[in-house]
């Protein structure tokens, strides 16, 4: 079998269109290097996705067989001769019983969560960057509760916000929140500490975030609430914990990764090698010797947890709609508590990015790692339902970041470039069902990021999911003009930006291509660009005004460009409009620039005042307002 076939056999496709249709073929030496890596193993749990109401193939031997709906109702069925069964109406994880075993079925309704009536909008925030009305170095889900009730106020239905995955406590220097430790708990150092009965600090970082002073002086705040917690405080915490056995291993690793992260170690890998094995004597007994800290770090899982649930319930409390909207990041470290727990989950020796596109010119290695497509399958998707639910326990939305992964994630091997690597396919119908079947449960609307380089026909089937796509103004063009709003999607959001672009301001004023051409990201003519920058801003101008949203000469001043922005976005018919912050103050710094890591101050800009006192200042009303007068009366 040639590499080519034995590539395509797994997965792995061979030629491949960029996001400007230009064909292109992965060489063999890349193709060879990533399946000496891939544990192709499929056998294991036998796991059915379906849909409700349809006839389900469920591979056993035709006869009679036993229904279990999740409920624990039994219901006699019967496998026709071509294999199938007759549909089942109602959705849930379900298990028949055949004469070859047990099979579990996960019947999903047709399409995820609808969005509530009428037309919505929300801000998009970065939860370190809010301000609250005490000085604190960085923004927690306490802050996030405040402005929660201040949006409310505003008019907004949502709020998306950035991801709460579990980081390292220890290591102050990982805080980007796409190369999380594992997407199953949350990140404790957002813990609103006045919930543990703490107050924040009085110092403020003023405008960039020092994570390497902060996080320590949270940690040890932290620590200090629970050594003086009292009683009362304590009990809650034991009964949470008991009912949530998992957070031992999160908790047991955290005091690890504390304790070996003192010696030099950076991730699981470099302890000894009678740690690596999370249900092995030497964890058992380090636990044992340190039961404090194994406590106090399941105790911060507590916290967030408690802390996330009450600014949910700050922002459904307050009038909205639809909440919190979690974002989901596309993998998680490969040195982190998932790969330690559960490492036959991910796909190991190979990380995951995307190929040249209009967001990272070069192409991107996040250094990040990702489930495996033959792991899921083996294990019933328990690490993917899992990852879900935990994303949707305390949010009526979830954004999947990078969406285009559910059909096939970009993987390198570890230390490639962002070249040497070729799309793997995943098994995307059985992610969806289970999405859609999550989202009911949880009661939440699900979002996809359909940007970069998009598979034929993958926007069509997530509008026949009821996955929402992103229409984000900068990509909205045909040719040199941008198009019209109002023949956007209604399948999907409209977004003037996302974390990952120049904001509105910065766009308008170039900021984004001094930033680029200072940091050699791009090789183009500098000048060039500013000349073309120029035509662009005439180009969206002329949209707004024949939208009826901008009037009058061009202006330098970008406030009246984000104006015309704002106002031209909340026309387009989606359902809901997601607005950074950042777009809505007219800030022009971005809170990420892709590609970088120390070159530009990612996920450390802060706002530059409160919420509420932003949200008071006459041009900021004045964009809310337009805003909400998306919403029926």
């Amino acid at each position: 079998m040639s590499i080519a076939a034995e590539a395509a056999a797994v997965g792995l496709q061979v030629e491949w269109e960029d996001a400007d249709g230009l064909p292109h073929r992965v060489s063999d030496a890349v193709l060879r290097a990533i399946l000496d890596t891939l544990d192709t193993r499929t056998g294991g749990e036998a796991f059915v996705t379906a849909d409700a109401g349809r006839r389900i193939a469920v591979a056993a031997r035709p006869g009679s067989a036993d229904l279990v709906l999740e409920d624990g109702t039994r219901r006699p069925a019967a496998i026709a001769d071509d294999g199938t069964i007759a549909g089942i109406d109602i959705p849930g994880y379900h298990r028949l019983d055949t004469v070859d075993g047990a099979v579990t079925l996960a019947v999903a309704p047709l399409r995820c969560m609808a969005p509530p009536p009428g037309r919505c909008w929300g801000p998009a925030v970065q939860i370190p960057a809010l301000r609250g009305p005490a000085p604190a170095p960085f923004g927690d889900l306490g802050t996030l509760a405040d402005a929660a009730r201040a949006f409310a106020q505003a008019g907004a239905d949502a709020l998306a916000i950035s991801p709460t995955h579990a980081l390292f406590p220890a290591d102050a220097s990982r805080f980007s929140p796409y190369a999380p430790s594992t997407r199953l708990f949350h990140n404790v150092l957002l813990a609103d500490p006045a919930r543990a009965g703490a107050t924040r600090s009085d110092v403020d970082g003023g405008d960039l975030i020092d994570w390497q002073q902060a996080l320590p002086r949270r940690l040890a705040q932290l620590r200090d609430a629970f050594d003086r917690a009292p009683a009362g405080l304590l009990a809650g915490f034991d009964a949470a914990w008991a009912a949530r056995p998992d957070w031992t291993a999160q908790a047991r690793y955290d005091a690890l990764h504390a304790h070996f992260f003192a010696t030099g170690a950076h991730g699981w890998q470099d302890w000894p090698a009678e740690y690596h094995d999370p249900a092995g004597p030497a964890v058992a007994r380090h636990a044992a010797a340190h039961p404090r800290e194994v406590a106090f770090h399941a105790f911060l899982q507590w916290l967030a947890d408690d802390s996330l649930a009450a600014a949910q319930a700050a922002a459904r409390g307050a009038g909205m709609r639809i909440g919190l909207i979690a974002d989901l990041a596309v993998g998680m470290d490969a040195g982190g508590s998932h790969a330690w727990s559960r490492r036959g989950d991910l796909l190991t020796g190979l990380s995951i990015g995307a190929p040249p596109d209009p967001l990272g010119p070069l192409g991107q290695n996040w250094g990040i790692t990702a489930l495996s497509p033959f792991a899921l399958r083996r294990t019933g998707f328990d690490g993917f339902i899992r990852t879900v639910r935990a994303a949707m326990r305390h949010a009526g939305g979830l954004r999947i970041d990078h969406a285009l992964g559910l059909r096939r994630l970009w993987v390198i091997p570890d230390g490639g470039r962002a070249s040497d690597g070729a799309y793997l396919a995943m098994p995307c119908d059985d992610l969806l069902r289970i999405l859609a079947l999550e989202s009911h449960r949880a009661s939440a609307i699900v979002i996809g990021e359909d940007l970069g380089t998009v598979p034929p026909g993958f926007r069509d089937t997530m509008a026949a999911r009821g996955l929402l796509g992103m229409r984000v103004l900068p990509f909205e063009r045909d040719g040199n003009a941008f198009t019209s709003s109002r023949d956007w999607s209604p399948h999907a959001v409209a977004m003037t930006g996302t974390h990952d672009t120049a904001t509105l301001a910065g766009w308008w004023t170039g900021r984004d291509i001094t930033l680029n051409h200072k940091l050699s990201r791009n090789t183009g003519d500098e000048a060039g660009e500013r000349i073309r920058r120029i035509g662009e801003r005439k180009a969206l101008w002329t949209a707004c005004e024949a939208a009826g949203v901008a009037a009058g000469p061009l202006p330098n001043d970008p406030a009246p460009a984000v104006d015309a922005a704002i106002a031209f976005v909340a026309q387009a018919p989606c359902p809901l409009a997601l607005v950074p912050l950042e777009d809505l103050v007219g800030l022009e710094q971005q809170p990420n620039l892709p590609g970088t890591t120390d070159e530009h101050p990612n996920w450390r800009r802060r706002m530059p005042d409160t919420t509420a006192r932003l949200l008071a200042r006459p041009d900021v009303a004045r964009r809310t307002a337009t805003l909400s007068a998306r919403k029926p009366a």
